[in-house]
């Protein structure tokens, strides 16, 4: 599940350099970093949900 998290988020942070989504506070290419930490929370979320397997 982490990984296709990551893929997903890595491929929306590429997709959102070439063209900004357009999302509330994502409206720049320098915003990307955002989607960064949102990643960051949904991986640390989900291990700390499945017990550290």
């Amino acid at each position: 599940m982490t990984k296709i998290l990551l893929l997903l988020i890595l491929a929306m942070m590429i997709v959102h350099i070439i063209r900004p989504l357009g999302l509330p506070g994502l409206k720049r290419r320098a915003d990307f970093w955002k989607l960064a930490l949102i990643a960051l929370g949904a991986v640390s979320l989900t291990i700390l949900l499945r017990g550290g397997e």
